[in-house]
C-alpha cells in the first residue's frame, strides 16, 4: 500500500484541508476519496511528489497528462 496525500482546495486554490490515504493504487485511492469526501469542491491527489488526480468543480476526477521525454 501507499501513501497518498488528499489536498481539498478553497475557492481561490489554497489549502483547506490536507489528510492522508492509504491505497494500493491511483484508482484505489480515487474511490476512497470518493466515499469519504463526498461534498468536497475541490481537491489533489499526490503521491510523493507526483500529481495523480484532481478533482474539478464538477465532480470529475482528471489525472494529469504525462509528458514525454524530448
Amino acid at each position: 500500500m501507499a501513501d497518498y496525500r488528499l489536498y481539498c482546495l478553497d475557492k481561490s486554490g489554497r489549502i483547506d484541508l490536507a489528510d492522508w490515504i492509504e491505497a494500493d493504487t491511483p484508482d484505489d485511492a480515487i474511490a476512497k476519496v470518493r466515499e469519504l469526501k463526498p461534498d468536497i469542491y475541490r481537491c489533489e491527489i499526490w503521491l510523493k511528489d507526483r500529481l495523480v488526480a484532481r478533482l474539478n468543480p464538477d465532480g470529475r476526477f482528471e489525472r494529469p497528462v504525462a509528458s514525454s521525454p524530448s
